[in-house]
């Protein structure tokens, strides 16, 4: 994708900063106009202060060969300032988080019907399985709903309308530790801790130190194959 990504910049170039001007009828506008959000989506995660008419004039420059207007330890030198400040941005966020979700899992442990284990994964059946939990090895299928704390939808099986199937040992350690005590048919509520989760680095949609919360049931588990004897 990277390569797709810097073989279109010159069609990127014609969009960025003229969004009154820019058409999207055509494949190639289309086109462009998708690889322009994942370029921006990609500099809004790395929390970039860009300036978006200075970074088209460096785009520009580029593509034209032309000769840049800063020297390259000028360059250097701003762009080492930008990542310290935004490395500074993303531990500012993180804290910050970190302190709002432990205010809020402290709220959530005395409501009613939540249950808190060791680890400080917070539950709450909304309906009971059975049959056997499924072991680490095991793959599940379910259906779920991912939200953060102040509401904001993240991701949803349900809205794709197709169930997820994955091990139990291959997700967040919150998941993988609710998923061995439900049982097939049960329905969870979770609310997994940032340490359980993502912690401070985050993902895409879900900033760092988040507490996530999910709307989980489990429609079936599948054992592992037994290994073959050597």
């Amino acid at each position: 994708m990277k390569s797709i990504v810097a073989l279109a910049l010159v069609a990127v170039v014609g969009l960025v900063g003229c969004e009154k001007k820019a058409k999207l009828d055509t494949d190639q506008e289309k086109a462009s106009y998708a690889i322009g959000q994942q370029i921006g989506r990609s500099l809004k995660m790395q929390n970039a202060d860009v300036v978006v008419p200075s970074l088209v004039a460096g785009m520009n420059d580029a593509i034209g060969d032309k000769e840049a207007k800063l020297k390259p330890e000028e360059m250097q030198a701003a762009l080492q300032k930008m990542q310290e400040g935004a490395m500074k941005k993303a531990m500012e966020e993180a804290e910050k988080n970190q302190k709002i979700g432990d205010e809020w899992l402290a709220k959530n442990k005395t409501a009613d019907g939540w249950k808190t284990t060791e680890s400080g994964l917070q539950y709450k059946v909304v309906k009971e399985g059975s049959g056997a939990s499924p072991k680490e090895t095991d793959t599940v299928k379910v259906h779920y709903t991912g939200t953060l704390i102040d509401g904001k939808k993240f991701d949803s099986s349900r809205d794709r309308n197709e169930p997820a199937e994955f091990p139990v040992n291959g997700v967040i350690p919150g998941w993988t530790e609710a998923l061995k005590i439900m049982k097939p048919g049960a329905q969870y509520n979770l609310a997994i801790p940032a340490k359980l989760a993502y912690g401070p680095q985050g993902r895409p949609g879900i900033p760092p130190n988040s507490v996530l919360l999910f709307d989980v049931e489990l429609l079936e588990v599948k054992a592992a194959a037994p290994e073959k004897k050597k």
